[in-house]
C-alpha cells in the first residue's frame, strides 16, 4: 500500500512477530503520560491522580496517567449496572415496558431518606424499566439502581454477581463490585482505562440506550432534575455518560464527545472538586480534537504478517485483520510508531481459515496505543509424519536452546 509505506517509513521498528508470547494485558510500564510528548510539541499534564483519553472507535489511547491505579469509581460504576440491564433487553430476557416494585430497602438506602443522588421514587411504588433507567442515566439515582437489581435478579447481590461476570466476559479484568451503584464499600474498585473500556462498549454495542445518558433532565414524582454531567452544556458535541463523587474516591467523570466524525472518550477520577473535575475532563478533550487525528495502518482484511505452524501441511500462517486498524497520531507528524504481532506459538496444526490467532498491538512513543485481534487468513492441515518429526525435532533445539541462554 503506497499510502502506508509512505507514512510508515519513519516507523521505528517496523512489525516484529514476537512467537511463543501469549496474548495478555499490557499496560504502560511506567503508567506515563501517554507518548510523554513535550508541552511545548503539543503535550498536556492534567492535575487528575488518574486519567485516560481514548479514541472511540479503535481504542487508541491518547493520553494516560495512572490509568491502571483502582480507585473507588462512585457512581461512575452505574455504568456497569447500565451494562448488564442493557445486555438484559437486547437478548430480550427483559422488555422496558416491564415494571419493578420500589422495595423499601432500595427506598430507604438508595431513596428520598438516603440523602443521596436519587430519582425519588415512592415506596411500594411501581416504575417501568424505561423509566428507572432514564432515573439512573440522568438522576444518578442510587435507588433507581437498587430497583433494577432486585427486579431483574431478585436482590442486590445476585445482581452484583451478574456484574461480576459480565465484566469479566467484555473485558474487564481487574474491576471488582460490591454494590450497584458505588456507594462506598470495599468492593467497589475499577481503574480509568477500565471505565473507558466500559464507556466505549456501552458506545459501541448499545447505541440506541446510550442516548439516555446525553438526556438533559428528567422528571418522576413530580420532581425535575437536570443531568449531572456538566459537559453537556459546555463542549460541542458532549453526550455523556456519568459523574462520581465519594470521599474515599474523589470526584470523577466519565465523558465522551463528537466532533468532525471523532469520538473521543475521557475519565477522570481522584479530584478535590466538582469544578476540577469538570475541567479537567474538559480540558483533555478539547486538546484531544485539536491535536489529533486518525491515520490508517491496515485495510479490513489485509495480510499484516505470519505465524509459524507447528506440525502442518506448510511451515507458516497469513494472520490478518477483519476491520481496518487506525491509530490517532498528532497532527504535526512528531509521533513514532511501533506495531508488533504477538501470539502463543507455533500455532499447531489444523488451523480453520478465521480462528484468532494473537492480536497486533501498536505503541506510541513507546506506550500501547491499541491492541487488534488477528485471525488465519488461511486452512492449514495436518502435516504429513515426517513433517511432524521435523517440528518436533526443530522445537526440541530451539527449546534446549533458550534453556541454554537462560541458565547464561
Amino acid at each position: 500500500m503506497p499510502h502506508l509505506a509512505a507514512w510508515l517509513g519513519r516507523v521505528c521498528a517496523g512489525l516484529l512477530v514476537a512467537a511463543g508470547l501469549i496474548v495478555a494485558p499490557v499496560y504502560a510500564a511506567n503508567h506515563s503520560v501517554q507518548g510523554a510528548v513535550k508541552k511545548e510539541e503539543g503535550g498536556i499534564d492534567t492535575d487528575a491522580p488518574t486519567a485516560i483519553l481514548i479514541e472511540a472507535k479503535t481504542g487508541s489511547v491518547l493520553f494516560e496517567k495512572n490509568a491502571d491505579e483502582l480507585r473507588a469509581p462512585s457512581s461512575m460504576m452505574k455504568l456497569m449496572t447500565a451494562e448488564v440491564i442493557f445486555h438484559a433487553l437486547a437478548k430480550g430476557e427483559i422488555k422496558l415496558t416491564d415494571e419493578y416494585r420500589i422495595s423499601e430497602n432500595a427506598w430507604r438506602r438508595g431513596g428520598a431518606p438516603s440523602g443521596g443522588s436519587t430519582m425519588f421514587a415512592a415506596i411500594h411504588s411501581i416504575v417501568s424499566v424505561d423509566d428507572l433507567l432514564h432515573g439512573l442515566a440522568i438522576q444518578s439515582g442510587n435507588d433507581s439502581c437498587i430497583a433494577l437489581a432486585e427486579g431483574y435478579a431478585g436482590s442486590e447481590s445476585a445482581f452484583v454477581a451478574k456484574m461480576q461476570a459480565r465484566a469479566r466476559e467484555i473485558g474487564l479484568a481487574r474491576s471488582t463490585f460490591g454494590n450497584t451503584n458505588g456507594l462506598p464499600d470495599p468492593d467497589n474498585k475499577m481503574s480509568v482505562r477500565e471505565l473507558g473500556h466500559l464507556a466505549r462498549h456501552l458506545i459501541l454495542t448499545y447505541p440506541d440506550f446510550y442516548k439516555l445518558f446525553g438526556e438533559r433532565e428528567f422528571t418522576w414524582n413530580k420532581i425535575r432534575q437536570q443531568n449531572r454531567n456538566p459537559l453537556l452544556a459546555s463542549l460541542d458535541g458532549a453526550d455523556g455518560l456519568k459523574t462520581g463523587y465519594t470521599k474515599e474516591g474523589g470526584f470523577g467523570m466519565v465523558g465522551s464527545a463528537v466532533q468532525n466524525g471523532t469520538r473521543l472518550v475521557v475519565v477522570v477520577n481522584g479530584l478535590s472538586d466538582a469544578a476540577d473535575r469538570a475541567n479537567a475532563a474538559k480540558r483533555l478533550l478539547e486538546w484531544g480534537f485539536k491535536n489529533f487525528e486518525t491515520r490508517t495502518l491496515f485495510e479490513a482484511n489485509q495480510t499484516v504478517g505470519y505465524g509459524k505452524v507447528f506440525g502442518g501441511d506448510t511451515g507458516r500462517i497469513a494472520l490478518h485483520v477483519n476491520e481496518p486498524v487506525g491509530v490517532m497520531v498528532q497532527r504535526n507528524g512528531s509521533d513514532k510508531i511501533n506495531a508488533r504481532i504477538i501470539y502463543k506459538g507455533p500455532v499447531r496444526a489444523p488451523v480453520q481459515s478465521g480462528d484468532r490467532i494473537g492480536a497486533i498491538k501498536v505503541w506510541r512513543n513507546g506506550n500501547l496505543a491499541l491492541e487488534v485481534p488477528l485471525y488465519a487468513s488461511e486452512s492449514v492441515g495436518t502435516g504429513s509424519l515426517t513433517q511432524r518429526a521435523f517440528d518436533g525435532a526443530s522445537e526440541l533445539a530451539i527449546g534446549l536452546l533458550r534453556s541454554g541462554i537462560e541458565k547464561l
